[in-house]
């Protein structure tokens, strides 16, 4: 019984300080984890697209992830665009 205490104890103590706030992090995590960022919107991506009026003719594009995410951007904002004009013009 005695050494079930000394046990419940101990974790309670193991508990308590793990609750603590955590010590900041040192800013050559901040500066390895922004080059890893900038590492990751850099890396080439390359994907298959379908030419338009052909069922077989493809051809691969690649870019890095930063331009694919601007191209995204762009396709949705023509996108939103044209809708826009669509809806003005219907009666």
């Amino acid at each position: 019984m005695r050494k079930l205490v000394v046990a419940i104890s101990a974790f309670g103590f193991a508990a308590a300080a793990s609750a603590q706030t955590p010590a900041p992090a040192p800013a050559t995590s901040t500066v390895s984890a922004e080059k890893a960022q900038a590492d990751y919107l850099n890396e080439k991506v390359c994907r298959t697209e379908e030419l338009t009026g052909s069922r077989l003719a493809k051809r691969r594009v690649c870019k890095t992830r930063s331009q694919w995410a601007d191209q995204q951007l762009q396709d949705r904002q023509e996108i939103e665009r044209v809708q826009t004009q669509r809806s003005l013009k219907t009666p």
